[in-house]
């Protein structure tokens, strides 16, 4: 979920409690954490931003490659051969609980009334040459953008949403879109949200195309890797799609 302190409510700072989850900022003297830790006796933390693990109240780091599991789970990476492989061996992986999943082929978290989003983040991350972009964070990490630019959190968000639902070492076989939403949300400028139904199509037209942007690309952009990816040779800017059929047209 959104990496903010259960709280204080800010997102600087913040560890999370391996025993029951919760987030809490500051690990230092009569800081959440270490409140936290001397009132419940949990005492192993991960900082969400450095994913080092501390002990507390103690107040030291713990090193034990062991825990590499889920500094992994928080953020998967993969190389330019895995991506490659990924279309032509379909290996089902484990979670935690024995139940078995195939990468890419996960599910969802329904948070409240995101299904309408969730249903187009799924469909993008099966288009392959989308997915094999958004999985290398080298193919947009140096990317500059104006200062004060909110814009490129969306393709940051998606990046990391596509690397967890791809992840072949996940803990369970669904992820939370929670981040990407939240993201969404602020970017749209609250057009597109978690609380109320939104139009699949219209969310559609608007995401690829804030992509586009953010990504440097405008109508007139020049013939590109990601352009290729969205507008096809031209690298053009995606056209808004047509709006769905009136109810009384559409199939039951």
């Amino acid at each position: 979920f959104e990496k903010l302190c259960s709280i204080s409510l800010s997102h600087i700072n913040v560890y999370a409690c391996l025993v029951c989850g919760k987030y809490f900022q500051g690990r230092g003297l009569k800081s959440h954490a270490y409140i936290h830790s001397v009132q419940l006796s949990h005492h192993v933390f991960l900082n969400l931003h450095t994913l080092k693990f501390y002990c507390l109240p103690d107040n030291y780091e713990i090193i034990d490659s062991s825990l590499e599991d889920i500094t992994y789970v928080l953020k998967p990476t993969f190389t330019a051969q895995h991506i490659a492989h990924l279309d032509k061996q379909a290996k089902l992986s484990r979670a935690y609980d024995g139940t078995t999943y195939l990468p890419g082929i996960v599910g969802l978290n329904n948070i409240k009334a995101n299904d309408y989003a969730n249903a187009v983040l799924q469909a993008l991350s099966n288009v392959p040459p989308l997915r094999n972009y958004f999985l290398e964070e080298e193919n947009y990490r140096r990317i500059q953008r104006p200062p004060g630019d909110i814009m490129f959190l969306l393709v940051q968000r998606f990046g990391e949403l596509m690397r967890k639902l791809w992840n072949p070492r996940n803990f369970k076989a669904h992820v939370s879109p929670h981040e990407m939403l939240q993201a969404v949300v602020l970017c749209s400028k609250k057009n597109f949200q978690i609380t109320k139904q939104g139009d699949g199509v219209e969310f559609l037209s608007w995401f690829l195309n804030a992509l586009h942007a953010a990504l440097g690309g405008t109508k007139r952009k020049k013939k590109s890797e990601w352009g290729e990816v969205l507008g096809g040779p031209s690298g053009a800017a995606v056209p808004p799609l047509s709006p769905p059929c009136p109810p009384s047209h559409r199939h039951r």
